[in-house]
């Protein structure tokens, strides 16, 4: 079965982190509660505070397509709108 894996990370600035840290902890939990989620882990990086790293695996495309369009309507994306983002994603078999 295939499967849709997206990784990368954020970095936000300092006057954001501590909104993004808070929020964080709602965006996983919304995140894993959604049909089609098969894994998603997200931290803060041990070497810089402001880096975000995100490992996340959907059942497929629409999955990860909905995950996208939850994301948008989320307070997960006004507190990090000003972050720079680097993603790449990745189809397996």
């Amino acid at each position: 079965m295939s499967k849709v894996i997206l990784k990368g990370y954020i970095i936000v600035s300092s006057d954001d982190l501590n909104t993004v840290k808070r929020e964080l902890i709602t965006h996983i939990a919304l995140s894993k509660k959604e049909n089609g989620c098969l894994l998603f882990e997200a931290n803060q990086d041990t070497e810089n505070p402001l880096k975000f790293n995100f490992y996340e695996e959907f059942l497929n495309r629409e999955a990860l397509s909905k995950h996208k369009h939850r994301v948008e309507m989320s307070t997960w994306l006004k507190v990090t709108i000003n972050a720079e983002r680097h993603f790449e994603i990745k189809d397996t078999d």
